[in-house]
């Protein structure tokens, strides 16, 4: 087997692309501390006792439930867990935030609500706010008493938010910007006393402002009525010459968009540890279901079908956890590197998140994905049952469609990984051209059919490093081809999006496994590499026809069927019986 690279887990972002990390220095889910299992617990118990018996009033908006929901989530200090200690937060770690995320991601409206407050309704005035802003807003904040919100979406302006239109013009007397436009789809819109709202300064500057309800000019407009999170309040919001004092431009004029996009990074990867905790409990309700439901006085459970079902759900959240805490665990690390180094809270939790963006977006594709694979699944397994809203999957199944949308579509996150990538490779960030170029080399020499390494896991490391050759094989002949033009070739792009995203999930997956052989020996992880087979063997066609239909979109002639052999190559594994698989991580639910 090929020599690989190891290194430690300050590996850049984007760097397991060309290099293979150690998996003893992987951070796992199984190594959580107590401290952390416990906070995690306190999270479920509070949705077990005071969110899910309310889930229908909730729904219904009933005037200060949610509201008052926040508070008591305030007081058990799940609004400000890592907040520091001086605004009255707990001052804990970025993976205790992630964590949190998870396990409240099952709470429907409350959960989305309480993310979007403690997240974008806080996050910019901490980490862009001044020290009089932050001392102003944060401590009530963290307590509840104030609610927050973000407002950027413009009804002509979604993921394209430099149109914004929405204007600020500083006041004949110097002391308030004047605001001038409309936000749509701003969640918590109706209850917050905070939101940061994006304007253009003299309409060209994009700017945020921290705008107060009461301020002059301020108002809102009707609840939409929404597919699902019937119980969040989200609304339009109206500026007519809103005057808003100029102590609360924050950041600096024209640096807005810095805000913007450093905020999606870390509110991407934790609304996949939402739709994390979301689908962790949608697999449960299904099981339960499957176990009590009988035809023909058996269990459904019992009939290949819906174990293949339950099977393929609970291999699908198992391998999005790994990669979301393998991320997460790099972003704290990298953010306790800098805090070491003297650099102020906020420049770490943002140099950090900017580090690892790639994983960020590709984190948001997979949660969303996942949770939305989840729910479909586990209304065909109550068939009829699950249709009606008399069952708690019917919510969930309304809920989770709009994870795909938030945070910018996947569509856009697609997009946005490989282009964070050649923009990193023409930096120099990461090496793309000469690993491009060694596969292209390697197309062109007689295969190495030296002696098989038949040691565990030594099948499972030498397809990630080939299906890593497949996405530079395809990318790096894109580029060379297309050039500047690629930018237009949004469909290839998706494609090398979707193999990269294979990518990391397989290897963060085996990585996991690994790990937990060492530990636990190799019966002792008989489940975990089950699962882990079972994604990289679909994970190997995925990457195959994805590679396929970019090559086909770009290449002819003999440059075709030497990557089209190439890609063949690349993705070929051993044969695996995923359905014995299926059926014995079935019965282990």
């Amino acid at each position: 087997m090929e020599q690989v690279t190891l290194t430690s887990t300050a590996m850049k972002g984007a760097g397991w692309l060309n290099t293979a990390q150690d998996p003893t220095q992987v951070f796992i889910p199984e190594d959580c501390i107590q401290e952390e299992l416990m906070m995690m617990n306190m999270c479920h118990q509070f949705l077990e006792k005071e969110v899910f018996p309310l889930l229908e009033r909730i729904d219904q908006q009933e005037p200060e439930l949610l509201k008052s929901l926040m508070e008591k989530a305030a007081e058990a200090g799940l609004m400000g867990i890592s907040i520091p200690e001086q605004y009255g937060g707990l001052g804990k770690s970025f993976l205790y935030s992630v964590l949190a995320a998870e396990a409240l991601g099952a709470g429907h409206s409350f959960s989305v609500a309480t993310a979007t407050h403690s997240g974008m309704g806080t996050l910019p005035i901490l980490y862009f706010g001044t020290e009089a802003q932050q001392n102003k807003y944060i401590p009530s904040l963290v307590s509840g008493e104030s609610k927050g919100a973000y407002g950027l979406t413009e009804p002509n302006s979604g993921s394209d938010t430099m149109r914004i239109t929405t204007s600020a013009i500083l006041s004949s007397d110097g002391k308030h910007y004047l605001l001038n436009g409309q936000k749509c789809w701003v969640t918590n819109g109706g209850m917050a006393d905070v939101f940061t709202i994006f304007a253009k300064v003299d309409g060209s500057q994009f700017t945020a402002f921290i705008v107060e309800r009461g301020m002059e000019g301020f108002s809102q407009g009707p609840e939409e009525h929404k597919m699902g999170l019937r119980g969040t309040s989200t609304v339009p919001l109206y500026f007519q010459d809103c005057k808003v004092p100029i102590e609360n431009v924050l950041g600096e004029i024209g640096k807005g968009h810095h805000i913007a996009l450093n905020i999606l990074n870390t509110g991407r990867l934790k609304l996949c540890a939402s739709n994390v905790g979301g689908a962790k409990k949608y697999l449960e309700t299904s099981v339960k279901y499957a176990r009590s439901r009988e035809l023909l006085k058996t269990p459904i459970a019992d009939f290949g079908a819906i174990r293949h079902k339950l099977g393929e759900m609970a291999t699908r959240i198992w391998v999005v956890e790994s990669a979301l805490y393998r991320s997460a665990s790099l972003i704290d690390e990298k953010e306790k590197e800098l805090l070491a180094k003297g650099h102020p809270f906020h420049e770490a939790q943002l140099a950090a998140s900017e580090e690892y963006a790639i994983e960020c977006a590709i984190l948001k594709v997979a949660g969303s994905e996942l949770i939305g694979y989840v729910v479909d699944e586990g209304v065909q397994v109550h068939g009829a049952n699950g249709y009606n809203e008399a069952f708690h999957i019917a919510r969930a199944y309304r809920d989770s469609r709009i994870n795909r949308i938030l945070e910018g579509t996947n569509e856009i996150n697609r997009l946005v990984t490989v282009d964070m990538v050649f923009k990193r490779a023409m930096k120099g960030r990461i090496d793309m051209m000469g690993p491009a170029i060694a596969v292209q080399k390697e197309l062109m020499s007689i295969p190495d059919f030296g002696a098989a390494d038949e040691s565990l896991f030594a099948a499972e490391l030498k397809a990630i490093q080939q299906f890593k050759k497949a996405v530079f094989l395809v990318a790096g002949a894109a580029v060379q081809k297309l050039m500047m033009k690629i930018e237009s070739e949004q469909e290839i792009l998706m494609h090398i999006a979707d193999m990269a995203i294979e990518i990391f999930l397989a290897e963060s997956a085996l990585l996991r496994t690994i790990k937990l052989a060492n530990l636990r020996g190799e019966e002792g992880t008989a489940r975990e590499l089950d699962m882990t087979r079972i994604y990289m063997y679909d994970a190997a066609d995925s990457i195959a026809k994805n590679g396929r239909d970019a090559i086909n979109a770009f290449a002819s002639g003999d440059e075709q069927r030497m990557m089209l052999l190439g890609i063949k190559r690349f993705t070929k594994v051993t044969p695996f019986n995923t359905k014995d698989a299926r059926r014995r991580i079935a019965d282990g639910l």
